[in-house]
């Protein structure tokens, strides 16, 4: 579903334009009335998707007050779309949790998992299904089979052994692509994110088919702090490749972000090399000593807070150099120390990771290039029109191969082959939550000695993050064309000792 343009992203787009479009254009006296219309901009005179325009008018509602960076309305109480505007409406507002919200009136209240028999079923003689139930939970009636549903344990061994695959597995699709089993239901059968187990790297909300779990957004305090003419200078993650079109190069994509109103754009792949020689010499000096038995890479905050929620005990094997996001943030403040930095990437939980105390002064605002492409739509912009004679180039092959799963570890395997290279290397990697907590867990057990660990949250890496808008495999492959055009492929051992503390 996520390499399809489906009418979930549309809507998302026409809201990320619309609120995006009232930061650029609203005047005070006018933002209330503005953000108040907006729902019924985007729904007009018929309900298009779901039963009634009032149902999916309250949809669009909940919407607007998430790309406004604000929480859900309570559903027992009369709460106007634009309450808490003005608390929200300041360049200072950072992201608050939770960040990936539920729309109750738009969750379908899916089954969250069961099996069922299907039409498909032909009453064969040998019964598979019943002979391999082990409590007795398939039926045979009028000759084909039934599940007790109270008797059902989900095992599944019903569906794997049935001859003709009639039996079907129900199963929310936000919970199947959560990697920390995070989604349960609320007393209505609805969708609830605990937030106890969630690392925000909104898996759930790009596979709801119901376009029900949703992110906040900055795109209105950003397009509002451009509108006033604030010095506001971009960082663009690596993965922007094929982001905008294919046909978009960081030279027009640079054009583009001045002409919404940035003062410069700088490639966050300059904090990967950074990064990438940092953490090779972290390799080189603590692990392949011994020092300490293995080291996890920091760059991916959704990794990084399913280790300290899962496996607290391993804090002191994360490392601790800087994240690229930051990394080139502090860069940047050191060429433009009065300036606001935003980072655009493709990463929801990056949102999160913004907001630390730690961080806020060094990255002001986060957005995805899903709410970038909203943001230019309200300013008319189409990337691909401009003439990029200047390309964004700050960062080698290496730090742009972060991007996607292996990259970063593939970075740092070629900076100690190159500088260290005395050091025997062993580097593992896992994408997606379910495969990085079995990693986690082998090195929990002593079982990944030596190693240096990479994990991405997302299957895929960054390109696949939640806020992307291009289909993994085209973009990965556009992105090796960009790494081998790069004018240098490994980032200089001397980064390694750059202050930017």
């Amino acid at each position: 579903m996520r390499s399809l343009d489906t009418n979930v992203k549309r809507i998302r787009r026409r809201v990320f334009k619309e609120i995006a479009k009232a930061g650029f254009e609203s005047e005070p006296e006018t933002l209330v009335a503005d953000i108040e219309a907006i729902p019924y901009k985007i729904v007009q005179e018929k309900a298009t998707y779901r039963e009634s325009i009032y149902r999916e008018r309250a949809v669009a509602s909940e919407r607007v007050r998430l790309a406004m960076g604000m929480s859900l309305r309570p559903e027992d109480a009369a709460v106007h779309i634009t309450a808490g505007l003005e608390a929200s409406n300041i360049d200072e507002k950072y992201y608050e949790p939770p960040l990936m919200q539920v729309i109750p009136s738009a969750c379908d209240a899916c089954e969250e998992k069961m099996y069922e028999v299907s039409n498909m079923c032909r009453g064969c003689v040998a019964h598979p299904c019943k002979e391999i139930c082990p409590r007795g939970a398939v039926r045979i009636i009028k000759g084909k089979a039934v599940i007790d549903q109270e008797k059902c344990v989900k095992c599944g061994k019903c569906k794997s052994v049935c001859p003709y695959d009639a039996i079907a597995k129900k199963e929310r699709p936000c919970a199947r692509a959560c990697g920390v089993n995070a989604i349960e239901s609320d007393n209505l059968g609805r969708a609830h994110i605990n937030n106890d187990k969630c690392v925000s790297c909104g898996m759930c909300m790009v596979s709801c088919p119901f376009g029900a779990i949703s992110d906040k957004s900055q795109i209105f305090q950003l397009a509002h702090a451009l509108k006033e003419g604030k010095q506001i200078v971009a960082e663009v993650a690596p993965a922007f490749v094929s982001q905008f079109g294919p046909d978009v190069t960081s030279g027009k994509l640079r054009d583009a972000l001045l002409d919404l109103g940035f003062a410069d754009v700088f490639e966050v792949a300059l904090g990967a090399d950074i990064g990438a020689a940092s953490e090779a010499r972290h390799y080189a000096e603590k692990v392949s000593t011994g020092e300490i038995p293995f080291l996890l890479t920091s760059c991916c905050p959704s990794w990084i807070m399913m280790a300290q929620k899962f496996f607290p005990d391993m804090k002191g094997n994360i490392s601790q150099e800087l994240t690229p996001m930051v990394a080139t943030a502090r860069t940047i403040k050191k060429q433009y120390p009065d300036a606001h930095v935003v980072f655009i990437g493709p990463c929801a939980s990056k949102k999160l990771e913004a907001s630390r105390e730690d961080v806020r002064s060094d990255v002001d605002f986060v957005i995805t290039f899903e709410e970038l492409v909203g943001m230019f739509e309200a300013k008319g912009i189409d990337p691909a029109s401009y003439k990029g004679e200047t390309p964004v180039d700050n960062a080698s092959a290496a730090g742009r191969g972060y991007a996607v799963a292996g990259g970063v570890s593939s970075a740092i395997e070629a900076c100690l082959h190159e500088y260290y290279p005395e050091v025997e290397v062993h580097i593992e990697h896992a994408e997606g939550l379910t495969e990085c907590k079995k990693m986690l867990t082998l090195a929990k057990a002593g079982k990944l000695k030596g190693c240096m660990i990479e994990g991405m949250g997302c299957p895929g890496g960054c390109m696949a993050g939640a806020g992307t808008n291009a289909p993994l495999a085209k973009a990965a492959a556009e992105l090796k064309k960009y790494q081998k055009n790069s004018s240098r492929q490994l980032p200089p051992k001397e980064l390694a000792d750059v202050k930017l503390d």
